[in-house]
């Protein structure tokens, strides 16, 4: 298979980027996306080239570093997988495909294709936890009786890897989705109401502070999301955010 790449390129965050154009054969259809990056950089190596620049880690779809806009879609053209699991026999021999980084303002690029979603880190650490003790004679977790609904509510909610597909997708570039998800994911738990007030407070305190957009219900967000997480957890948000504020 014949390939031509447009990829970005871009020395650092305070560089000019630009698109350039990469030929590449030999690309075969079970390849995924990034062995055929990888054939890509092993060429532009072997030429003295600087390689491309891109994130990875597990190649499985569990960690979300694989972020790519790929043809002007986050992860590809196929649904709920990331890139890491787009494989080269969703293009034909001959096709162009564009490589992006993210383009949000909260994701400032680094290099090429790699962009710094630290914003979400600083989300996360915002309050996205419980203070549990862990001394003395704790309560088995398992003693404490859910409700299936909410259970498994909670787990679709816990499944978001934080890959910021959501942020690409958005045309505000919101971090809503991503933030939700956290939050609904201890929201409908018992352990998690201890602190719920002051953790959606903190936590869409710190969203805002780091630029992220605000959410117009366009669902694209939930439509690229690799791990499908539901629009109805920004609703729970809302609610929860609401809630805390008439309690102050």
């Amino acid at each position: 298979m014949k390939l031509l790449l447009k990829i970005w390129r871009q020395k650092n965050a305070s560089s000019k980027g630009q698109m350039v154009e990469y030929p590449l054969d030999g690309v075969e259809s079970d390849m995924s996306f990034l062995e055929m990056l990888d054939v890509l950089n092993e060429e532009l190596n072997n030429k003295g080239e600087e390689p491309i620049e891109f994130d990875h880690d597990c190649r499985e779809g569990i960690c979300g570093t694989c972020s790519l806009m790929i043809n002007g879609r986050a992860h590809g053209p196929a649904s709920r997988i990331t890139a890491c699991q787009l494989h080269m026999r969703s293009f034909k021999d001959g096709d162009t495909i564009t490589i992006e980084p993210w383009r949000a303002k909260a994701f400032p690029v680094i290099k090429d294709l790699i962009v710094d979603r630290s914003a979400f880190d600083r989300i996360q650490q915002a309050g996205g936890y419980i203070s549990v003790n862990t001394s003395g004679n704790p309560v088995d977790a398992n003693a404490i009786p859910i409700e299936k609904e909410n259970a498994d509510l909670a787990f679709n909610a816990a499944t978001c890897i934080g890959c910021g597909a959501c942020v690409a997708a958005c045309k505000n570039a919101s971090a809503m989705l991503f933030t939700s998800a956290k939050i609904s994911q201890f929201a409908l738990l018992p352990q998690g109401r201890v602190e719920a007030t002051e953790r959606v407070q903190n936590m869409v305190r710190q969203m805002d502070l780091e630029g992220f957009g605000n959410c117009t219900n366009t669902g694209a967000c939930e439509v690229e999301c690799p791990k499908g997480i539901s629009l109805e957890n920004i609703a729970r948000m809302n609610r929860e955010y609401y809630s805390a504020s008439v309690k102050g």
